[in-house]
């Protein structure tokens, strides 16, 4: 069954990406207690990337696969985790790339590089890292992954913060009741 990627975020209304998050089948990860454990021999490079013993993986439906089974753990180790093995698996920045972002009623919508949809909010908040010199933003996605913005996406959020008086108001977003900061 070949995979069609959801509708262009912008035209999509808050309800619309409510059904389509909800409709994502995950795995149920969080109730896995597999017994064995060792080294997957795959990066994340911080470029989204996902790479097998060396070579990119080029199967868009594999990534997409494997991301549903990615979690990290309170020491920052990112793990592949089946009901049988957890697998760690290398991460350079962030698992995920936030590669669209809209503003839909009182929300913020983001797409990933997977094609996951991710509402902004009090389960899915924003996090500012870095410097003035090089910030960066992060928009925690599940199981303790994060999704880092890429530039566009980042110029995206920038646009809708501007719009929404961002300068008067200390470069304050809000998004389903909560407010984050785009400053680090």
């Amino acid at each position: 069954m070949p995979y069609e990627p959801p509708p262009y975020l912008a035209e999509l209304t808050l309800a619309e990406i409510a059904d389509l998050v909800a409709a994502r089948k995950l795995p149920a990860v969080e109730g896995w207690a597999p017994q064995k454990s060792g080294d997957s021999a795959m990066r994340i490079a911080a470029d989204g990337t996902w790479y097998h013993e060396g070579d990119p993986i080029r199967r868009e439906a594999m990534v997409r696969a494997f991301a549903g089974l990615l979690t990290r753990d309170e020491a920052g180790q990112h793990w592949l985790v089946t009901p049988f093995e957890k697998l760690s698996i290398e991460v350079e920045d962030a698992a995920f790339i936030a590669v669209d972002c809209a503003r839909a009623d009182d929300a913020l919508a983001f797409r990933l590089n997977t094609d996951d949809l991710v509402i902004a909010g009090p389960d899915h908040p924003l996090r500012a890292a870095g410097d003035a010199e090089t910030p960066a933003l992060y928009l925690h996605v599940r199981r303790g992954c994060e999704a880092r913005l890429n530039r566009s996406t980042y110029a995206q959020l920038a646009e809708i913060a501007l719009a929404e008086g961002a300068e008067n108001n200390g470069w304050q977003i809000a998004s389903q009741g909560a407010r984050f900061s785009l400053l680090p």
